[in-house]
């Protein structure tokens, strides 16, 4: 019976169980609490609790997959390659089901509601007769196929999928499911593939930090440690020289998780000022401190430590503000003694601040707040202001006492000194407007932009069209065509930027003459013009070729006589626009000594010059023609629609036969219209 199927029975005798299961919150039990796992060791998981989880997102599997009674584990890859894991329950009658999933660039928790991050699933389980039948290993391994294999043996569903790839520098979980609500472990181990989830990185220790009076030390290692690898009494570390000693230690982070990469040691006695080192040794559980592959922290490494007099955190920096600053911010971060969040009052009363030059209206504090972490303690204090200042000045910040009955106490219990004062600059905001002015010329326009530099604006970024940019305040661009053109800029004085919008500037005085008229004038007709020129013009003077002129835009009609041979002629139009440019068309117009189309009776192809071609003569008022030559037994052996392609007497790349030949002439009368047809004969004389 599929799982599919049994989904139901195992709905009925659980469902009591499912409704008062607690809900899934122990650490390695939810995503954002996943347990670390390498590559080189087996992972056993002795107890798998029952607890209640929502279904994480996918899109493969009718059945949903849940996280109820699910240990999750995270790994990072450092080898690109195939990944291949095996999942061997200490009960083979144990069900099964994982998911995994590639979180990098994602909360942990989005595996509930983005079904993009699953790359791989399997919720098989399947059996026939009766219960127990194995359900146990599961996993990806070589020779297995397919990303996702759903519930039930049906529809090719094994409880092995392929091995996934997984890429460098990404993050992982893996959800490992026991669906038949079982409290029988299992060992996960990794095997198989090409890809590499073991950390190259060798552990050692980073740096140390004395707190307050040396009774307790923050010690940090180059990357995450197992948790359960410390013991509680510190016994992996001692101090040199043997002033106090070590009695205690925990991991930061390891209240809610299994790794850490800083740990808290406590001492028995607080150390005088002075140099120590920090040395590791195996401690009480026989080894170091160890990194997700038990890989030690070698014995004998060492750390130095400075403590330093316990007294007042001095308020003495400010990060510097950007433009139009809402908030000052006091930097305590390269100090020793970080600021303990309850001794800032919310309502910022510990501050005030005074304009010391510039103008511009009172400045008032209205609140204040740190970036506190996981001990309550901030490396700065934001100091909020009632509106921005949005004009350069002088001022100085002032400690006082607030509202709370203190100024502001650092980890040590130190408090520092009312009438402390820190100051800082702020600068003017700026304006990227612009002006400009246009120089219009006939053959390019020149544009003279102007910005005025107020409020110390010392960079300008000028942009044209996408095409050219400037870094002068005041640019010149030279502009060799006309019509719509784009500008745009930005200008910053080193704290305020503004940028322009971008201005549309249209160079209206284009010019270009052009004229329309009649292409063939045959005897006893004339040709037409017609002004198309382009611009703002006020002068018009046409030189027909013909001895006549004319200022008119459109002129009265131009006869020309017609002399053989056919001839060309050249009417000229220059036009003037309103700036007083020039510019000039000439078009040809061919005036034929004769239009009367016809086919000669004979020609002699024999390369004198006269008569050398077959073609229909001034076919200049033809359109749509179609001219066709046969010999004596029918064959086609010329054709052409271009009256000016002329038969030269050739046949298949040979002189053709003299004799007597035929065509046929079909065009469309460009004056009436009409459809003409034309038959006659030719005689090819050699």
């Amino acid at each position: 019976m599929y799982k599919k199927i049994i989904t139901l029975l195992v709905f009925c005798t659980l469902i009591t169980a499912k409704d008062y299961a607690q809900s899934c919150s122990l650490p390695g039990m939810t995503p954002s609490s996943a347990i670390p796992v390498c590559g080189t060791s087996v992972f056993h998981q002795s107890v798998v609790v029952n607890c209640s989880g929502q279904n994480v997102a996918q899109l493969s599997c009718p059945i949903g997959a849940t996280s109820s009674s699910s240990f999750w584990y995270k790994f990072t890859c450092f080898q690109t390659g195939t990944l291949g894991f095996l999942i061997s329950g200490i009960a083979s009658t144990d069900d099964y089901d994982w998911v995994l999933f590639d979180i990098t660039g994602h909360n942990p928790n989005d595996v509930f509601t983005n079904n993009t991050l699953a790359i791989s699933i399997n919720l098989y389980g399947a059996g026939s007769g009766p219960a127990p039948y194995p359900q146990s290993p599961t996993g990806c391994k070589p020779g297995a196929t397919g990303n996702v294999h759903c519930e039930g043996s049906d529809n090719g569903n094994t409880p092995f999928n392929a091995m996934p790839v997984i890429t460098v520098g990404h993050e992982y979980l893996l959800m490992v499911t026991n669906w038949t609500q079982s409290t029988t472990g299992y060992d996960l181990s990794f095997t198989g593939g090409t890809a590499s989830i073991t950390d190259p990185k060798e552990p050692h220790l980073l740096n140390s930090r004395a707190i307050c009076d040396g009774r307790q030390a923050a010690v940090k290692f180059n990357k995450k440690m197992k948790c359960n690898s410390l013991t509680s009494t510190g016994s992996e570390f001692t101090i040199t020289p043997p002033l106090a000693n070590v009695i205690a230690a925990s991991g930061y982070g390891c209240n809610t998780g299994f790794d850490m990469d800083s740990i808290l040691i406590t001492l028995d006695a607080p150390l005088p000022p002075g140099n120590y080192t920090i040395n590791i040794q195996n401690g009480t559980d026989a080894n170091t401190v160890r990194d997700y592959c038990d890989r030690n922290i070698p014995v004998g490494e060492s750390i130095p430590m400075i403590v330093y007099p316990v007294f007042p955190t001095p308020m003495d920096s400010v990060q510097k503000p950007g433009c139009a600053p809402d908030e000052i911010i006091l930097d305590f971060s390269t100090k020793l003694r970080k600021i303990k969040c309850n001794s800032i009052a919310a309502d910022g009363s510990d501050f005030r601040i005074n304009r010391i030059a510039g103008i511009g209206s009172p400045v008032t504090v209205v609140g204040a707040s740190g970036e506190c972490n996981a001990d309550s303690l901030t490396p700065v204090i934001k100091v909020k202001l009632s509106a921005p200042i949005q004009t350069k000045g002088t001022f100085q910040l002032i400690l006082q006492t607030g509202s709370d009955g203190n100024t502001i106490i650092n980890e040590c219990g130190q408090e520092t000194a009312a009438g402390a004062t820190v100051t800082f600059t702020t600068k003017d905001t700026v304006n990227a407007d612009f002006t400009f002015n246009i120089k219009y010329g006939c053959q390019r326009d020149t544009i003279n932009y102007f910005h005025d530099g107020r409020n110390e604006v010392n960079v300008w970024k000028w942009d044209f069209d996408n095409t050219r940019s400037s870094s002068l305040q005041n640019p010149e661009i030279y502009y060799g065509s006309f019509g719509q053109k784009q500008t745009q800029l930005i200008v910053s004085n080193g704290v305020c930027r503004d940028t322009s919008a971008i201005v549309p500037i249209f160079l209206d005085n284009e010019l270009e003459a052009r004229f329309e008229a009649t292409s063939i004038v045959c005897p006893n007709e004339t040709a037409f013009f017609k002004d198309s020129s382009i611009g703002n013009i006020v002068g018009w003077r046409w030189i027909f070729d013909n001895g006549n002129s004319s200022t008119s835009q459109n002129p009265p009609p131009q006869s020309y006589i017609p002399i053989k041979p056919t001839r060309d002629v050249f009417p000229m139009l220059i036009v003037e626009n309103n700036f007083g440019c020039f510019d000039t068309a000439v078009q040809k117009i061919v005036v034929p000594y004769s239009c009367y189309i016809a086919v000669p009776n004979a020609f002699t192809p024999n390369n004198d010059g006269l008569n050398d071609y077959l073609y229909p003569l001034n076919a200049y008022k033809a359109t749509d023609l179609l001219f066709r030559v046969y010999n004596r037994v029918g064959e086609l052996v010329f054709e052409t629609r271009d009256w000016n392609k002329k038969w030269d007497g050739r046949f298949k790349g040979q002189g053709a036969d003299p004799g007597t030949y035929v065509w046929i002439l079909t065009y469309i009368d460009s004056d009436t219209g009409e459809r003409r047809l034309q038959k006659g004969s030719t005689i090819l004389l050699r």
